[in-house]
This record gives structure tokens, sequence and C-alpha cells, in this order.
């Protein structure tokens, strides 16, 4: 990508962080709409979990994204991955227990499984740009 002139690796960028922007207020509107569409507000307890799921990467990692996939010495690197794991984890986990309980609807129960399919595709994708091999960089 270094012989593209500058205006089309900005044009590039900005694309990718729009894609970005679809994909999460997408799954925003996925999760949203697993609550209305059934009158149900019980799915919106996977937000929670959407909100604790980074609070270990930004309190003990900071913005070093090269803990993600490497091995560590350090069990504060290692606790965090717990944490995020577990929280990871109780996403899935959270809409399986209200749908076995019968709290929530197939429909919503999909939904909600969909919302956390393009959440993790947008993580995904993020991380993908944000390597150092000329990708997205955060400032």
């Amino acid at each position: 990508m270094a012989d593209l002139p500058g205006y089309l690796i900005t044009c590039l960028n900005s694309g990718k962080l729009a894609l970005l922007a679809i994909l999460v207020s997408g799954g925003i509107v996925l999760q949203i709409l697993a609550c209305v569409l059934y009158n149900n507000w019980w799915p919106m307890l996977t937000a929670l979990t959407y909100l604790v799921l980074p609070v270990p990467l930004i309190l003990f990692a900071g913005s070093d994204t090269s803990i993600y996939f490497n091995e560590s010495e350090s069990s504060w690197v290692d606790a965090t991955k717990f944490l995020t794991g577990a929280s990871a984890v109780g996403s899935i986990a959270i809409p399986i227990i209200l749908k076995h309980a019968g709290v929530i609807t197939w429909g919503a129960f999909a939904m909600e499984l969909s919302s956390l399919f393009v959440f993790v595709t947008a993580i995904s994708c993020f991380l993908g740009m944000n390597n150092d091999d000329g990708g997205y960089s955060m400032i």
C-alpha cells in the first residue's frame, strides 16, 4: 500500500472507519429490536456485559494491543485476559439462560445472538485494521 497516493490511503482508512461505525450501530439496533419487537426488556442484560467487557483491558492493558495475541509473563495481563474472557462468555450465556428459562422468545434470542455476531465482527475488523503495517491506528 506504500505506492498509493496519500489521499487514496486516507479515503480507504475513512471507509474502514465508516464500516466499523455501520457494524457497531447495526449491532446496537439489533440489540434494541430484540427488546422492542417482543415487548420484553430482559435481553438488554447482555448490553451490560458489552459495557463490562473492555473494562479490564482499559484498566490493565492500556493502549498496548500486542498483549492480545502474545504470551505474557505478567500475572496482571493474564488476569486481564481471564476477566475479558469471562465477560465474553457471559455475553453468550445470558441469552441462552434467558431462553432456557422461558423469559425470552426464539425471535429475541436469534436477534441477541446476531447482535453478538455483529459486535464480534466489528471487534475483529478493528483489531485487523489496527495493525502496524499500514492499517488504521488509534491516536
